[in-house]
């Protein structure tokens, strides 16, 4: 399984080291991922007008690849942002308020619901879903709105996207790989998705209440809303109550059409970003009558600077690392080695050839190459190259090929699904108005624990 390593490959490992360096420092990456996308570039076609163009047709691509979730974010921004005003928000948010009344409660309570959605639906439309909702709630009650999107994100971008045992898109990709069946990868994932999701949330909760009692917690960057803003006038008291029933009933159709339609990802968001235009649409034509038509524009406009303001400093570094992927070929053109299967597979592929094999050295691998080739943001681009070494590990050790798989698959979606990478944790992080770089920087200790602690579960499994 030998694979030639270039140029390419050692500029992007570099510039990975620098970018992780800079986001520890808590510095801006925007300046080194574009020197990296030109420096890739230059690199592979020695054309100086061509490299300059890249970058502006990387940031096209990301933008593209992005456009979905900022979409559906702007629509629920401009859909909240309006509760907010006509106070429906209070309305809404008072049976909750009943339930959670303490952070601590709000946390799990907020992380298992999120868990649970995601499991049926993928966390993409989840996020949607409780954002809207339980994020005023749990705000009053004490959590900031960073603890929110930690829970959001870890339990559903971790817990239950990595073992995704409902959906089995995951399983099903890395059992292909591995020549198994997927039960087998399900069975085997079980114990390790548990353990890594207990050791991640656990750690991230009382790191999270340390730093609450510390008062290290950043402020929400979400749209602020004026107290002179909110005209609760604009409904009646029954209106409230209608919309306060009818709202719900309509997110809640939208899960049974999901379930009953098979929609999943993309399309389940859409449905999610298409119920909020109709919700902001008719309650704009109840509560501002005659004017409602320059209010929807408005509150578009509104919605749309949230958006692209909280995506601006992620587009950059999300265009470096598209460039590890299938963005490299459609962006710079076919100048890898015929053999290679994109850079960031390449680097995992390169790094299970240069260990020796046993069982422990084979679990510390899968974690690795999983982690590496997570990098590009989407969690799945590489977890059937993690089922391939998986098997090649497996045939040489004599056996543990499930157990390989399924580590290899949760530590793949960990980094690259939604918990490490900044622009894949975005939905999180825009719901919540927090930073997505703050929001990994806060989920590396409790990942890297929860990754370490799983490996080390699985060498015992295999």
């Amino acid at each position: 399984m030998g694979v030639e390593l270039t140029a390419l490959h050692w500029i992007y490992v570099s510039f990975i080291c620098i970018i992780i360096a800079l986001m520890v420092w808590r510095k801006d990456t925007s300046l080194v991922c574009m020197v990296g996308i030109f420096l890739l570039a230059i690199t592979a076609t020695g054309s100086l007008p061509l490299s300059i163009s890249t970058i502006f047709k990387s940031f096209i691509y990301a933008i593209t690849e992005l456009l979905p979730t900022i979409l559906v974010i702007s629509m629920i921004v401009s859909m909240s942002k309006l509760l907010t005003i006509t106070g429906m928000n209070e309305v809404m948010i008072a049976p909750f308020a009943k339930l959670i009344r303490t952070p601590s409660l709000a946390y799990w309570t907020i992380g298992i619901l999120m868990m649970l959605i995601s499991w049926f639906f993928w966390p993409s439309p989840a996020v949607a879903l409780l954002g809207a909702v339980l994020l005023p709630v749990a705000v009053r009650v004490g959590l900031p709105a960073l603890g929110v999107a930690m829970a959001m994100n870890l339990f559903g971008h971790g817990i239950a996207l990595s073992g995704d045992f409902i959906i089995q898109g995951a399983p099903k990709l890395t059992a292909d790989a591995a020549g198994i069946p997927v039960s087998e990868v399900i069975s085997a994932s079980i114990p390790l998705v548990f353990v890594m999701g207990i050791v991640t949330v656990t750690t991230a909760f009382f790191l999270l209440r340390r730093d609450m009692k510390k008062g290290n917690i950043p402020q929400s960057e979400a749209v602020s809303i004026e107290a002179s803003e909110v005209q609760s006038h604009l409904l009646t008291k029954r209106m409230k109550v209608i919309f306060a029933f009818l709202i719900p009933i309509l997110f809640g159709l939208d899960v049974v059409a999901m379930y009953y339609f098979q929609l999943q990802g993309g399309d389940a968001t859409a449905l999610i970003g298409g119920t909020a235009i109709f919700i902001l649409s008719l309650l704009s034509l109840v509560a501002y009558k005659k004017n409602s038509l320059e209010q929807i524009t408005d509150l578009f406009i509104q919605g749309f600077q949230f958006g692209f303001k909280v995506f601006g400093p992620v587009i950059p570094i999300a265009a470096f690392f598209y460039l590890g992927d299938s963005g490299f070929q459609t962006i710079i053109g076919e100048f890898l080695p015929k053999q290679s299967h994109g850079i960031v597979n390449d680097l995992g592929v390169a790094l299970s050839s240069v260990v020796p094999l046993s069982k422990e050295v084979g679990a510390i691998t899968l974690t690795g190459v999983g982690a590496i080739t997570g990098l590009d943001g989407s969690g799945f681009s590489g977890i059937s190259l993690v089922g391939s070494i998986a098997k090649l590990f497996a045939t040489a050790i004599g056996t543990g090929i499930a157990t390989l798989t399924a580590l290899g698959q949760i530590a793949a979606i960990w980094v690259g699904g939604g918990t490490l990478v900044p622009w894949a944790l975005i939905p999180a992080a825009a719901i919540c108005g927090v930073s997505p770089f703050e929001l990994a920087r806060r989920n590396v200790v409790p990942v890297v624990t929860g990754l370490i602690v799983t490996t080390i579960v699985a060498m015992f499994l295999i």
